[in-house]
């Protein structure tokens, strides 16, 4: 059985960093990507960045200089480095490993799914 794991989120000011950590275990993920999406009160999961299993990044505009997404292959591992936090990156983070071959932005292209960790940004 697959399962997503995150852990790390917390309460932190505004300027602050946090470091978000993923572990996927059941299965080895040797053609995926991993991601992290977020979904604040009211709105809709958006993405935020991807690793692919070469180790190709790619971030959301908003996060962009701010966040850094890594993976360790041999852990089924993924974190997010999260810095210069701002109030409006408060949101659940939900890590996800995509479909095999994909590299997507797209959460339809994710089959797993962890449950979420909260971060809450105060300003």
């Amino acid at each position: 059985q697959v399962r997503v794991v995150e852990s790390g989120g917390g309460l932190v000011q505004a300027g602050g960093s946090l470091r978000l950590s993923c572990l996927a275990s059941g299965r080895t993920f040797s053609s995926n990507s991993m991601a992290w999406f977020r979904q604040a009160p009211g709105k809709q999961r958006d993405f935020v960045a991807y690793v692919t299993w070469s180790g190709i990044t790619y971030y959301a505009d908003p996060v962009k200089g701010r966040f850094t997404i890594s993976r360790d292959n041999a852990k089924n591992t993924a974190n997010l480095q999260m810095n210069s936090l701002k109030s409006e990156d408060t949101a659940v983070y939900f890590c996800a490993a995509s479909r095999p071959g994909y590299a997507s932005t797209q959460s339809r292209d994710y089959d797993y799914w962890g449950q979420g960790t909260q971060v809450t940004v105060s300003s």
